[in-house]
C-alpha cells in the first residue's frame, strides 16, 4: 500500500473568519492552530502545508478563566544588561490585544521553519474590521 503525499497543486486553501467575542483564550488558540496545521481537513499530512489562513477579529474582547488577568505575564528583553520587561495580561489586553492571541497560537504551534510559516498565515485584528474582505472569508463558529 502506498503513502499519500499531497502535492503542492493539489492543495486548496480557503480563508476563515473568527470572531474571538466571549471565547475563552486557549480554547480559541488551540482551534485556531489546528485551522492552520490543516488538521480539520481529510488530505492532513504531518508536515506538509495544507492549512487555511485565519482572520481573527474581536481579539480585544477575548475572556480568561480564574485569576490569568493578573497573574499571566508576558515577557521580552531589549537585548542590553537589565532590559527585561514584563507586562501582565490585563495591560497587554489594553495595549496590543492582537498579540496575546498571536502568543498562544505560536504556543501550539511547531518551533522550527514550519512553524513560523503557518504563523504568518494568521492575521488578527484587535476590533470587528479586517481588511481581507476581498478574499471573502468563511465565518466559521468555535
Amino acid at each position: 500500500m502506498k503513502t499519500y503525499y499531497p502535492k503542492p497543486a493539489e492543495i486548496t486553501r480557503e480563508w476563515v473568519l473568527v470572531d474571538a467575542n466571549d471565547q475563552t483564550l486557549g480554547r480559541l488558540a488551540t482551534r485556531v492552530a489546528a485551522i492552520l496545521l490543516g488538521k480539520n481537513k481529510p488530505n492532513y499530512t504531518p508536515g506538509v502545508d495544507n492549512g487555511d489562513y485565519v482572520v481573527v477579529v474581536n481579539a480585544e474582547r477575548v475572556r480568561v478563566t480564574g485569576r490569568k488577568l493578573d497573574q499571566k505575564k508576558y515577557y521580552r528583553h531589549s537585548g542590553y544588561p537589565g532590559g527585561l520587561r514584563e507586562v501582565s495580561l490585563r495591560e497587554q489586553l489594553k495595549r496590543h490585544p492582537e498579540r496575546v492571541i498571536r502568543s498562544a497560537v505560536w504556543g501550539m504551534l511547531p518551533k522550527n521553519a514550519y512553524g513560523r510559516k503557518l504563523l504568518k498565515k494568521l492575521k488578527v485584528y484587535a476590533g470587528p474590521d479586517h481588511p481581507h474582505e476581498a478574499q471573502k472569508p468563511r465565518r466559521i463558529e468555535l
